[in-house]
């Protein structure tokens, strides 16, 4: 019998930044390891990525990290862990290996592996299992336990259509159940829709009709591993007469690689260059990030773009995931757009481009694995809520369905579960630029100051030998108010100053560290009774 330890370290109660964590007596497994892209009112950050401390402190005890699919919000976060954990080995499918390496992992960190091979660890082993998601090589894991099997469904739709790398194991899951689950881990995304998913996924009649009904270019926006959507606009563009162009390198890299590995069939008469970008009848592929939101678009809009210029007959298609945190950002770029005359194109509301399990998918899940205990995760806490629902209207008692927030940790003994209100500390980890470090809360503290009410910056400097003040106080602001319009405000500024350090200043010694706290505070008091705002104010005392 084990003692058996499940909790996460992102992923519940948001969404993106998935990572689980499953301890097996004093083996650590890792599942998936994603980022959440930061909202517009984070100040600069742009991504967030989960907390690993807990994983450095106990690094010996990790066997490996498992990624279920290519997705940012269940890989991004590798290279980042690699960073603190270096001989970390990754597992992973083909199509996600490739992801991996493009976003920088070593590929000597990296295990290849397939689907329905098993990966033994001494009395445990990783069985992983192939399920229907808009990338290839998607995979839930299956964790066999002396006490039963743990497992995680990673994202999944069910769709008999979807074949080759796209297939779904239904007849492996069903002997996984008929073995028995201690707990199944679930995705929670989209348990609040009704029914099943498919075939609302499906989009290749919107795209064909976009096409169709077009007088000039068409210009699709696509995120760069959603091979499945790239697939079917390659499919509506079949006897359009068009060529299709695919701009920019990384999505050009992509695309030859499903090519070469036959996760895309394209016809090659089909395929365009540079030369076709002006013409008429072409359709311009063109990679967007969501690091930065329609950034591809946007600029393509101003005109910084050194191969795309915008006409009146253009029809842009924005085939990539809407979301709430960008929805004023896109519709802004949307009314510029018509202002060209361009022609917009949005997925309808009863689609989906992100395969994501549905009430009816969810509850097919819980039939086929049959467990004893359910825990809902990846997804809001409503979202998770819902998805409990579920399980409980199919019979699964209450007390046996988790619901869990980050670092909350259940524990199995001898296959039972105990709660014993165990939590480990997590925060968010918010990174901003190519530094890997966190830039913490105080850095957001100080940019929130900034954008809402400015900066006051004082300056002064004192001779070292005479401890006398030589120039200044001068003060400069930015944001907070203009100084020809304040020059009494100004004055007043530099009186109290003056007198801060002056009164400071003995013949023996300058306190600085004095000087500068009382500038702060003094002035905070005063710019506040004048304006009601609270600008920074940073003090700036040098001696010569």
């Amino acid at each position: 019998m084990s003692k058996i330890k499940i909790f996460s370290l992102g992923g519940l109660d948001e969404n993106g930044k998935n990572m689980y964590a499953i301890e097996i007596d004093k083996d650590i497994f890792l599942f998936d390891c994603g980022l959440k892209y930061a909202s517009g009112n984070m100040l600069g950050i742009d991504y967030i990525i989960p907390d690993f401390s807990y994983l450095v402190k106990n690094r010996k005890r990790i066997k490996g990290l498992f990624i279920t699919h290519g997705h940012y919000e269940n890989m991004g976060a590798t290279s980042d862990l690699l960073s603190v954990i270096p001989n970390l080995k990754v597992y992973a499918t083909k199509f996600t290996k490739y992801v991996l390496m493009e976003m920088g992992v070593n590929k000597e960190n990296i295990i290849e592996i397939k689907a329905h091979k098993k990966i033994n660890f001494g009395h445990v082993s990783i069985f992983p299992i192939s399920v229907s998601h808009s990338a290839p090589d998607a995979v839930m894991y299956v964790v066999n336990t002396r006490d039963g099997a743990i497992c995680y469904t990673g994202d999944f739709i069910f769709d008999p259509s979807m074949m080759g790398a796209y297939d779904m194991d239904l007849g492996k899951i069903a002997y996984i159940g008929k073995l028995g689950v201690l707990c199944l881990l679930s995705e929670s995304v989209f348990s609040e829709n009704i029914g099943h998913t498919s075939p609302n996924h499906k989009l290749e009649e919107v795209f064909k009709k976009s096409i169709k009904d077009a007088e000039g270019r068409v210009m699709f926006m696509v995120l760069p591993t959603h091979l499945y959507t790239i697939q079917e606009i390659f499919d509506a563009a079949v006897n359009s007469h068009r060529k299709v162009v695919i701009m920019g390198k990384r999505l050009q890299n992509m695309i030859n690689f499903g090519l070469n590995e036959g996760y895309l069939k394209v016809e090659q008469d089909m395929l365009g260059d540079l030369t076709n970008i002006n013409d008429s009848n072409s359709i311009l592929l063109i990679c967007d990030d969501k690091a930065s939101p329609y950034a591809a678009m946007s600029k393509i809009y101003n005109g910084y773009d050194k191969f795309i210029k915008l006409k009146p007959d253009d029809t842009i298609v924005f085939s990539e995931p809407r979301y709430d945190s960008n929805e004023k950002l896109l519709v802004k770029l949307e009314n510029d757009l018509s202002e060209v005359g361009c022609e917009i194109v949005n997925i309808p509301s009863d689609k989906t481009i992100l395969h994501h399990a549905s009430s009816e998918d969810l509850m097919q899940m819980i039939k086929l694995m049959r467990p004893k205990y359910y825990m809902p995760v990846k997804g809001e806490y409503r979202y998770m809520v819902g998805n409990a629902n579920l399980a409980n209207s199919l019979g699964i008692p209450k007390e046996n369905i988790i619901l869990k927030q980050n670092g909350e940790v259940i524990e199995f003994d001898n296959g039972e579960l105990i709660d014993k209100q165990e939590k480990i500390k997590v925060n968010d980890c918010l990174i901003d630029g190519k530094s890997s470090d966190d830039i913490g809360e105080l850095v957001i503290k100080d940019r929130e100051m900034l954008s809402e009410n400015g900066i006051v910056l004082i300056s002064a400097t004192i001779s070292k030998q005479d401890k006398v003040l030589l120039v200044g106080p001068e003060v400069t602001t930015r944001g907070f108010i203009y100084i020809k319009d304040s020059l009494d405000m100004i004055s007043e500024i530099k009186k109290i100053s003056t007198t801060i350090i002056e009164r400071n200043i003995t013949p023996n010694y300058v306190d600085y560290n004095k000087i500068k706290t009382e500038i702060r505070d003094e002035l905070s008091y005063y710019l506040y009774g004048e304006t009601e705002c609270k600008p920074m104010i940073i003090a700036v005392v040098q001696e010569v």
